[in-house]
């Protein structure tokens, strides 16, 4: 996202997928006996781009 002007919306899901971007945290990872060791959905930003729409 080169823009200049980002709009609300748009502001809006880059601000969740940030979010959403880490790792598991380690009390759920001893809380579910290592059954969850990592978050699936991790990502880094040059292997898997975001697909979202301008």
């Amino acid at each position: 996202m080169y823009m200049s002007k980002k709009s609300q919306k748009l502001k809006m899901r880059l601000a969740k997928k940030r979010k959403q971007n880490r790792r598991m945290p380690v009390m759920a990872v001893v809380k579910t006996h290592r059954r969850i060791q990592y978050n699936k959905f991790q990502r880094d930003w040059r292997r898997r781009k975001l697909r979202l729409k301008a």
